[in-house]
């Protein structure tokens, strides 16, 4: 009898993107498996008209997912890391992490033009309030709105006329084949980004055999920086209702963590860095958070 491996996935063409090719990641390694994808619209997915801080947070990208994979339905799900809230359910865990594609926040305009470039009075879209109150502090002048939707509806709307730009994640514009469509890339110490940004994560249940996730899927650097960045949102006990955003980078066996942090009504923002041993990723996360919020104590 073949193999055949469920693979649950929200609809979004990005989505559906992200999870053919961990298919293809795993089939590289086991030709002989078989694969049967399985999309789901999530709440989060159905909810367009309000900010996901006033909603219930991330967990509404992936909360039906997870109940898929408790209920025995799917036997894996392909989730964008970024995406994956500080706690899991008890039956579940993050089986691989994916090698990191560009982390970066992208800012996309019709016409080409750059952050400097913009009017006074421009009007940038995002559903982000971490995007929003970095931005804000390199351009107080402009107008922030929020935006929801998949990547191609967003890039419908700019070219529609109703923003002046919008930001994205540049993994997801490249997974799509349409990163010609970024204007400005701005480095991970300029705008810090969210937790896991560009990493794809392979959630499963405990009891699975996770064998040839690891040996397929799981790129072990990926999963370095991704445990520095969770540790730094379990230690700040994040939400999506908090702007806040970490972003590890590893040289050699070198890891800098860069963190920020905003007060919910976002007239502060505080951020650091804190560097060590690669190894020591969980401990350099949890001591960048002790630090930000010892000088938010002040």
């Amino acid at each position: 009898m073949k193999k055949i491996i469920r693979v649950g996935t929200r609809e979004s063409h990005l989505a559906v993107a992200q999870s053919q090719w961990v298919i293809a990641a795993v089939q590289n390694k086991f030709p002989d498996w078989e694969f049967e994808l399985v999309p789901m619209k999530t709440t989060g997915d159905r909810i367009l008209d309000r900010r996901l801080d006033r909603i219930g947070g991330k967990r509404l990208f992936i909360k039906e997912l997870e109940t898929a994979l408790i209920n025995k339905t799917i036997d894996i799900a392909v989730h964008s890391m970024k995406d994956m809230p500080a706690d899991l359910p008890g039956e579940l865990i993050i089986a691989a992490v994916s090698r990191r594609e560009d982390p970066r926040d992208a800012l996309v305009t019709a016409d080409g033009r750059t952050l400097e470039q913009l009017a006074e009075n421009a009007v940038v879209g995002t559903g982000s309030t971490r995007r929003e109150v970095q931005l804000l502090q390199k351009r107080p002048g402009l107008q922030v709105k929020n935006i929801r939707g998949n990547v191609l509806t967003r890039l419908n709307r700019l070219l529609n006329q109703e923003f002046d730009a919008i930001m994205l994640a540049m993994a997801g514009l490249k997974r799509l084949g349409l990163e010609d469509k970024c204007a400005q890339c701005f480095a991970v110490s300029d705008i810090i980004p969210a937790v896991g940004q560009g990493a794809l994560c392979i959630e499963t249940r405990k009891d699975e055999d996770l064998a040839y996730l690891r040996a397929s899927v799981h790129d072990e650097e990926s999963a370095l920086a991704v445990s520095a960045e969770r540790a730094y949102l379990i230690k700040m006990n994040g939400s999506c209702g908090i702007p806040i955003g970490a972003h590890a980078v590893i040289a050699g066996d070198r890891m800098t963590v860069y963190g920020m942090l905003a007060l919910e009504d976002k007239s502060e923002v505080y951020r650091d860095s804190v560097a060590g041993n690669k190894q020591d990723a969980v401990a350099l996360g949890e001591a960048l958070a002790e630090r930000i919020l010892e000088r938010r104590k002040k």
